[in-house]
């Protein structure tokens, strides 16, 4: 769990304290909470909690977050917000991808690129399991490697194939909180797109490899937005 304070003598400016809690910070942050102030060493007196606190945590399977008392959580949770996973809401992740280049072209001065239409629309298929902070990563990385002004398909591709970890559970974390069907289809795609690498883009070895008519493989790289002519021998 993350707290935040915000100090009240300077209301235009966030000046944050940020600090893991642990299971005695969680303690006597409640115990200032309940008696509404906390006592300097060595006195009695008791100074009154004059402070705004911003918290944070992971959701968990013990309670309303893993780790944290639920009778803290009870004091803090006033206003509780949820701020959803990247892949809620993929609709927002060309906007996302603009806003980062322009961003970053003027904060580092890196060359201008823009996301070409299918490249887009990949990435807004892509479940993001590091959230907006991988998108960033992802974004810094093609325009710090630079290419064309235009960021096209076959070179998100090829970053999203090397930034999978070769020792990588197959099967993630995340697929398994999605529904069978949007799992299944992200599980080929990745399935099928890694062997197609590994077979330079040559379908026909490819159907060999995973076991397909090569009819029925045509259709399933177009039913899964996998353009195999992107993938060729280097």
């Amino acid at each position: 769990m993350k707290t935040q304070r915000l100090d009240p003598a300077v209301p235009d400016r966030a000046d944050v304290a940020e600090v893991d809690l642990t299971p005695a910070g969680q303690r006597l942050l409640l115990a200032d909470l309940e008696q509404g102030g906390w006592q300097r060493e060595g006195t009695t007196e008791l100074v009154p909690f004059d402070a705004r606190l911003v918290t944070g945590a992971v959701p968990g399977h013990d309670g309303p977050a893993s780790g944290i008392r639920r009778d803290l959580v009870a004091h803090l949770e006033v206003i509780s917000i949820r701020i959803p996973p990247l892949r809620e809401y993929a609709e927002d992740v060309p906007d996302l991808l603009r806003h980062y280049v322009e961003r970053l072209v003027d904060e580092e001065g890196v060359p201008f690129r823009r996301f070409s239409v299918a490249a887009q629309n990949r990435l807004r298929n892509y479940p993001w399991p590091g959230n907006v902070r991988e998108l960033r990563n992802l974004v810094q990385r093609v325009l710090i490697i630079g290419g064309t002004e235009e960021i096209g398909l076959d070179e998100i591709e090829q970053h999203l194939v090397a930034q999978q970890a070769p020792d990588e559970p197959l099967v993630k974390q995340d697929l398994l909180a999605l529904p069978l069907r949007e799992a299944r289809e992200q599980f080929e795609r990745a399935y099928l797109l890694q062997q197609l690498m590994l077979c330079n883009g040559k379908v026909g070895l490819l159907a060999k490899r995973v076991g397909m008519e090569r009819t029925h493989l045509y259709r399933k790289l177009r039913s899964l937005g996998v353009d195999f002519r992107q993938i060729t021998e280097d």
